[in-house]
C-alpha cells in the first residue's frame, strides 16, 4: 500500500510543488490549505505523516501538531517553515514533530527526512504488531491443558506475573519451562519491555561473561569493538536463563553480583553500571543436589527460587494430549497445506498410551512428522511412528491404576512385567548398549544380563563386555 500523506500549506505554490514530489515518489498525497482544513479532513481519512507549514491563519502549525499529537499519535509530523528559530524547533520536537526543515530547502533532503520518518514508522508498527502477537500467543487462553496440573501452573503464572520477583521453572526437558516464563513475562506490567533468553548451556564458558555483560574493545583477543551484554538489552525488562544448571562456577559468582547488587562491568571496564531486570530461570536439572555437592552457590540459588513453578511431565497429564494432539494438528495442517480432518479414536488411544521421554515437545514433533507423511484425511495408528506402540513406548501404570479384582491377582507376574518394561525402557535409552543400561539402573552388569537372559530380550548390546 502507498503510504498516505497530507500537505498543509497556505501558499499554493508550495502544496503544489510538494504534491507533484511526493507523488513522482509513489506517496498517495492530499493537500489542505490551512489548520482547519486539515483536522477535517483527518477526521475522515486516515494517514502515515503530515508535513504542514509553521505560519498559517486560523491555526499555526504547532496548534495543528498538538492535536494530531492527541488524536492520531500514530502519524509521522514534519514540519516546514521560512520562519524557523532554534527555540522553535525545539519546541515543535518536544511536541512530538519527527523532523524540522527550514524554507528554501534542499529537494534531496526533504525527500531522505520522508522516506526515513516513514520507514520509521513502519518499524515501529511492526514492533508494535509483533508485541501484540507475543501477548496473544502466550497469553492464558492460548495455554493448552486443562488437567488439574495446568490449572495450578495457569494460577501460579496469573500471581506471579504481577510482581517482579524472581521465578525458577523447574521440569523436565520439553515441559513447555520457556512458554510459562514468557507467558509471566507477556501476562504481567513488563508486556511492552524486553524479554531476553539466554541459553546457558548453549554458550562456551570462555564467551559466557562476555554475552551476560558485554564486553570492552581491546579487552581480550578478538574484542575489536565494545559490545553490549544481553543484560544491558534486557534493562527493565525480562532476562530468562534457560538452563541455569549449566552456569560454571565462575559465572555463577558474577551472576550473584549482578542479582543483588543490579550492577554489572563489562569485561575489560573499570566502571560499572545498574540495571533493573527481572530474573526468571529455568533448568531440567535438581539444583538442590547440585548445591549439596558444591556445583552449584546455595546463595545463588535462593537468589533465584524466590517462587518455584514445576513444570509437570506429559504422562502426569494425560487428559491434556488429546487437546494437545489436536491443537499441533491444526498448527501443521495450516502450516504444511494439509487438511487432515482428524485423529482417530484408536491413533488417539495410542497416543494416550505413550510413555513421552521427551514429553510435549515430542508429541508436537511426532504430529508434526504424522501431519508431513500423512496422505489421507484421518490419522489412523499405521500412520503414527514406530515407537508408541513398542513395549518400551507404552506407559507404565502405576499402582493407583492397577485393578486388584475379587479373584486377586499374581504380584511376581505384575512385578515381573514392570521390571520387563523398566529394562526395555533403560536400554532403548541406553541406545541398546546393555552396560550403559545397567548404569541407568543402578544394577551391576552382571545382574543385567541375568534379567536379560531371564525375560528373553533378544536386543543388540555388549554381551561380550565383562564387568570391568
Amino acid at each position: 500500500m502507498k503510504s498516505r500523506i497530507l500537505v498543509v500549506d497556505d501558499e499554493d505554490s508550495i502544496r503544489e510543488f510538494l504534491e507533484i514530489m511526493l507523488k513522482k515518489e509513489n506517496y498517495e498525497v492530499t493537500t489542505a490549505e490551512d489548520g482547519l482544513k486539515a483536522k477535517e479532513i483527518l477526521a475522515k481519512k486516515s494517514f502515515d505523516m503530515v508535513i504542514s507549514d509553521m505560519q498559517m491563519p486560523n491555526m499555526t502549525g504547532i496548534e495543528l501538531l498538538k492535536h494530531v499529537k492527541e488524536s492520531y499519535p500514530d502519524i509521522v509530523f514534519m514540519i516546514i517553515t521560512a520562519f524557523g528559530t532554534t527555540e522553535s524547533a525545539v519546541d515543535a520536537m518536544k511536541m512530538g514533530a519527527y523532523d524540522y526543515v527550514t524554507k528554501p530547502f534542499k529537494i534531496d533532503e526533504v525527500r531522505l527526512n520522508i522516506a526515513n520518518a516513514l520507514r520509521s514508522k513502519n518499524l515501529e508498527t511492526e514492533v508494535r504488531i509483533l508485541k501484540k502477537e507475543l501477548v496473544k500467543e502466550y497469553s492464558f487462553q492460548n495455554m493448552i491443558g486443562n488437567s488439574q496440573p495446568m490449572h495450578s501452573i495457569f494460577d501460579l503464572i496469573k500471581r506471579v506475573s504481577q510482581a517482579p520477583t524472581n521465578v525458577l521453572i523447574t521440569g523436565e526437558s520439553g515441559t513447555g519451562k520457556e512458554v510459562v516464563a514468557k507467558a509471566i513475562h507477556y501476562n504481567g506490567p513488563l508486556k511492552d519491555k524486553p524479554f531476553v533468553t539466554i541459553n546457558c548451556g548453549a554458550i562456551p564458558e570462555n564467551l559466557m561473561e562476555s554475552e551476560m555483560f558485554g564486553h570492552k574493545k581491546g579487552s581480550f583477543t578478538g574484542a575489536i569493538t565494545d559490545k553490549v551484554g544481553l543484560f544491558e538489552v534486557a534493562d527493565n525488562g525480562t532476562l530468562f536463563l534457560d538452563e541455569v544448571g549449566e552456569l560454571p562456577l565462575s559465572i555463577q559468582v558474577k551472576l550473584l553480583r549482578a542479582i543483588q547488587e543490579r550492577i554489572i562491568r563489562r569485561v575489560g571496564a573499570t566502571d560499572d553500571m545498574k540495571v533493573d531486570v527481572r530474573i526468571i530461570a529455568a533448568t531440567n536439572r535438581n539444583l538442590e543436589d547440585m548445591v549439596a555437592k558444591g556445583t552449584f552457590r546455595q546463595d545463588l540459588f535462593y537468589r533465584l527460587n524466590v517462587i518455584n513453578i514445576r513444570t509437570p511431565a506429559l504422562r502426569e497429564r494425560q487428559d491434556d494430549i488429546p487437546l494437545l494432539a489436536n491443537h499441533f494438528l491444526a498448527k501443521y495442517n495450516e502450516k504444511l497445506n494439509k487438511a487432515i480432518a482428524s485423529i482417530s479414536t484408536e491413533a488417539m488411544n495410542i497416543l494416550k498410551g505413550y510413555s513421552y521421554p521427551g514429553n510435549v515437545r515430542e508429541l508436537e514433533n511426532m504430529i508434526e512428522r504424522t501431519v508431513a507423511l500423512e496422505s489421507g484425511s484421518t490419522i489412523l495408528p499405521e500412520s503414527l511412528p514406530p515407537m508408541v506402540n513398542t513395549p518400551s513406548g507404552r506407559k507404565m501404570a502405576s499402582s493407583n491404576e492397577i485393578e486388584i479384582g475379587d479373584s486377586g491377582l499374581d504380584l511376581d507376574k505384575v512385578m515381573g512385567q514392570i521390571e520387563k518394561e523398566l529394562l526395555i525402557k533403560a536400554i532403548h535409552t541406553a541406545g541398546g548398549v546393555k552396560k550403559k543400561a545397567a548404569k541407568l539402573l543402578n544394577i551391576s552388569f552382571r545382574s543385567m544380563r541375568y534379567r536379560v537372559e531371564k525375560y528373553n530380550l533378544g536386543v543388540v548390546g555388549d554381551d561380550e563386555l565383562d564387568e570391568d
